[in-house]
């Protein structure tokens, strides 16, 4: 009788973590900041009919990097559950942080006791009654929760398009400065990306209970060009 071919469990897990790096660093990034009047969250998107940054209830967004099939039953499972809890007991008990421990249970269950891992990485965003209340729930692959309190970036070359970022966006100011930093940060030094070539959505106090808005066409072009 042979025996069974052995893999250390650190091997295992390690190669699972490289194959969903590899995975994500396939796709194009996004960014979220934080500026006076909410969160904008800025992905290099092109497609128009695929989206990578959704609504997922009052003053809560979603958005995701990787595969877009894999993320995209993540947000569904989302707004399921937001839609549960807000009814059975009130719309006020619905919070990012408890759909970020709901996801990173998902996705750390899948690292660990499934063959392949999800190649995503998602974030879940919710704007406060003030700057200090917004929130940022940066979910990596395994279940891994980073608590942001400024800006993240999702997907490959994450760190490159961060200290472009910071260095453009040193501290939360108005949506067009905030909006064209996360732009430059994403197109980098040897590009330009235009509108049609990013999705952006924002998470405003001054929309009342449906924080989220979708900055598209005309609007984008002129947050991006304005002086």
């Amino acid at each position: 009788m042979s025996m069974p071919f052995y893999v250390a469990p650190e091997q295992v897990m390690k190669d699972r973590a490289d194959y969903a790096r590899k995975g994500i660093a396939r796709g194009r990034s996004l960014t979220a900041t934080t500026y006076e009047d909410g969160i904008v969250i800025c992905a290099e998107n092109p497609s128009n009919t695929l989206r990578k940054v959704s609504e997922i209830y009052d003053r809560i967004a979603f958005a995701g990097v990787g595969r877009y099939n894999e993320f995209d039953q993540l947000r569904i499972a989302g707004v399921r559950a937001a839609d549960l809890k807000g009814y059975s007991y009130s719309r006020e008990d619905v919070d990012a942080r408890s759909l970020a421990n709901n996801y990173a249970q998902i996705l750390g269950q899948i690292f660990t006791n499934e063959m392949k891992p999800m190649e995503v990485e998602i974030l879940v965003a919710e704007v406060g009654g003030g700057p200090g209340d917004d929130r940022l729930y940066h979910i990596l692959y395994d279940g891994t929760v980073v608590d942001e309190t400024r800006m993240v970036v999702l997907g490959g070359d994450a760190d490159a398009i961060a200290d472009r970022l910071e260095a453009a966006y040193p501290e939360p100011g108005s949506i067009e400065v905030a909006l064209r930093a996360s732009a430059g940060a994403l197109a980098g030094p040897d590009r330009t990306l235009a509108p049609d070539d990013l999705e952006v959505a924002v998470l405003a106090r001054g929309n009342g209970r449906r924080a989220f808005r979708r900055i598209e066409g005309e609007a984008l072009a002129g947050l991006l060009t304005a002086p």
